[in-house]
């Protein structure tokens, strides 16, 4: 088992990995926040949220199994060797958990709060529902043989593919409504400043073990941050350059005109002069 051989890149490691931790799950909260108070979630598209309960719920599988399980450590050890350390740290389980009661917290908000005409649609549940049918015959095949670590690395893959296709509906939305308005921009400045430490986090590993084993040892963390920030900024593209805010209000006078009866009734009619 390695470990580290360098006391500051150590406390380097541990402080970009808290600040990860703690910028992607407060990352969370300006969404709550923001449906909270508009009592609607009308904006946040709900195939976001489904499929993103889906990946955290794969990346706390992948990260609780790798991290606890002595056994699957073994197994680690053996396919990547025993000079390498285990590429999951207390924050990634931590994030983990926060992050998969956060999203269902979200999703509650969905059943409770004005929806207006927006519903989940029917691909993204056929998505969700063939990537667990999926997970349990990998469970199942994984038995006989006790290939705990390939298994736990189907869950990471799922929540690789998960990251990859969970933004889609939301950034298409934005495109489609030419506005941002009921999807929260602050949670997109905290995730991608959480993407980017924990790819930092990542590297600094490297450096001290001079070994980049833990990028493709643990591909699905490295895809989670490249595939995160790569939207993020597609997100912020639209929420400040496409689609800014002022552009989406409408002006008080048009407002004024169309609440104006498109026929006035006749008690609206000047009164006419007596002959």
């Amino acid at each position: 088992m390695a470990s580290w051989n360098s006391i500051p890149l150590e406390i380097t490691y541990e402080v970009l990995g808290w600040t990860a931790f703690l910028s992607w799950s407060i990352s969370f909260y300006p969404q709550v926040i923001l449906n909270f108070h508009r009592k609607s979630v009308v904006g946040l598209n709900f195939d976001f949220v489904l499929l993103n309960l889906t990946k955290h719920s794969s990346y706390l599988i992948y990260n609780t199994c790798l991290y606890f399980s002595s056994a699957i450590q073994k197994q680690y050890y053996e396919e990547y060797g025993y000079g390498q350390m285990i590429p999951v740290a207390a924050n990634d389980v931590a994030f983990s958990i926060h992050a998969v009661l956060l999203t269902a917290i979200t999703l509650f908000q969905i059943v409770i709060y004005d929806r207006g005409s927006q519903k989940v649609s029917k691909i993204a549940i056929a998505i969700v529902s063939v990537v667990w049918l999926f997970a349990a015959v990998c469970f199942f095949i994984s038995l006989p043989t006790h290939s705990w670590l390939w298994l736990i690395t189907i869950f990471n893959s799922i929540q690789v593919f998960m990251t990859v296709i969970k933004y889609i509906p939301q950034a298409f939305m934005n495109f489609a409504r030419k506005s941002t308005d009921g999807f929260s921009i602050g949670n997109i400045l905290l995730d991608f400043f959480g993407g980017v430490t924990n790819y930092a986090q990542m590297a600094v590993q490297s450096i001290d073990q001079g070994s980049w084993v833990n990028f493709y040892g643990n591909i699905g963390k490295t895809l989670l941050s490249l595939v995160s920030i790569f939207f993020d900024i597609i997100f912020m593209c639209q929420h400040y350059v496409l689609y800014p805010e002022k552009k989406a209000q409408v002006s008080p006078k048009l407002i004024e005109e169309n609440r104006e009866p498109l026929v006035k009734s006749s008690d609206d009619q000047p009164q006419s002069e007596n002959v």
